[in-house]
């Protein structure tokens, strides 16, 4: 799969994730084009590519002890992250940042974090970033627990200023696709 796996990755999102249609997106922007990762990353495969693929630019990040993803999108990105990462005999937990704590039991914003030391390093997993709201949101939220955000590594980035306004709060994007990617520049 090494060779491959951005190319497959690729097609599989172009397969299962991307459709032309006007839609409302999370960060309030119209848009005529969609995006919905969680179509091609649901997959068996998906999982396999998706954690291979992303794990691999991490590399060109600072050192984490971790991979956090945000609530919905970015939870199976952050496991198969993980995974892969055992799998190569690096391990790195994975984290799950939840937009509201929950209303009962532990009443978390974070899951999987017990037992990692403050100050560890996390690099946040986004599916698709627009604006980047929702990304430092999570970026808050990891900080405000005691851990540092070493960057971020995006799926798809829409190309829509999420980029500028991450890179504003100091934190380094990486993305493995661009709307570019989906959709010719005009």
């Amino acid at each position: 799969m090494a060779g491959g796996a951005r190319g497959r990755l690729l097609d599989l999102l172009r397969e299962r994730a991307f459709e032309r249609k006007r839609v409302v997106l999370a960060s309030g922007k119209e848009s005529d084009f969609f995006i919905d990762c969680k179509q091609a990353v649901l997959t068996a495969e998906g999982h396999a590519l998706v954690g291979e693929v992303m794990l691999d630019a991490l590399g060109s990040l600072s050192p984490c002890g971790a991979v956090a993803g945000v609530e919905l999108g970015g939870c199976p990105l952050a496991s198969a992250v993980s995974l892969t990462s055992f799998q190569r005999g690096r391990p790195l937990d994975a984290i799950y940042v939840r937009k509201d704590a929950k209303d009962h039991g532990s009443r978390r914003l974070l899951e999987g974090n017990t037992r990692l030391p403050a100050a560890t390093g996390v690099t946040l997993l986004e599916d698709v970033v627009t604006t980047g709201g929702s990304t430092l949101k999570a970026a808050a939220k990891l900080r405000d627990a005691g851990y540092v955000t070493v960057g971020v590594v995006a799926l798809v980035d829409r190309l829509e200023g999420g980029r500028e306004a991450i890179e504003a709060e100091g934190l380094r994007l990486l993305s493995v696709f661009t709307r570019h990617d989906f959709i010719a520049p005009a």
